[in-house]
């Protein structure tokens, strides 16, 4: 059976061995084709990703419709299991709790082309109360490290949204 799932496959449809971590399996364990490729995207996010998810970045933060904004640092806590934004006021969102993550783009060219992250829009429920709650990150316009900084933080989110959404799929 694939270690990820819990299906039960034939040797040759759940041949790969991979480390899962996030169930803390460390050293590489059976798992099918499907799960395998899952597994190996965390890998790399785990490897590549999460130390910049961790530090942080500097961003200005728009709560609800306000149109007034904070300048926040905006990181991952510590267990993995929220965002942490600091500034005059400190900001706890579990991740469980966000429901959409949205990459806020600039210089998109619809034949294709990069498009620079500029910002990020989340909607995420906060526990007792109704309806959804939303903010706004944006980067700095400036073009210094901490400019950089935030736009590496959010490229990183918005993989870790995906693999996030990709294992709920399964």
């Amino acid at each position: 059976h694939c270690r990820r799932c819990g299906k039960c496959f034939c040797d040759r449809c759940c041949g790969q061995k991979v480390p899962l971590r996030r169930m803390c399996f460390v050293d590489p364990v059976r798992q099918c084709a499907e799960c395998a490729l899952v597994s190996h995207r965390e890998a790399e996010f785990y490897d590549r990703q999460l130390k910049v998810l961790l530090s942080g970045a500097t961003f200005s933060v728009t709560f609800g419709n306000s149109e007034k904004s904070e300048t926040m640092v905006c990181r991952l806590s510590n267990n993995q299991r929220c965002l942490i934004l600091d500034g005059d006021h400190h900001c706890e969102i579990e991740i469980a709790h966000i429901s959409t993550v949205q990459v806020l783009t600039e210089g998109f060219a619809p034949g294709g082309g990069n498009a620079r992250a500029t910002g990020m829009f989340l909607q995420y429920t906060v526990p007792g109360t109704e309806g959804e709650a939303q903010l706004k990150l944006t980067a700095g316009e400036d073009a210094n490290a901490s400019r950089r900084q935030a736009t590496a933080w959010l490229a990183a989110m918005h993989k870790a949204a995906k693999l996030l959404y990709e294992s709920r799929d399964q």
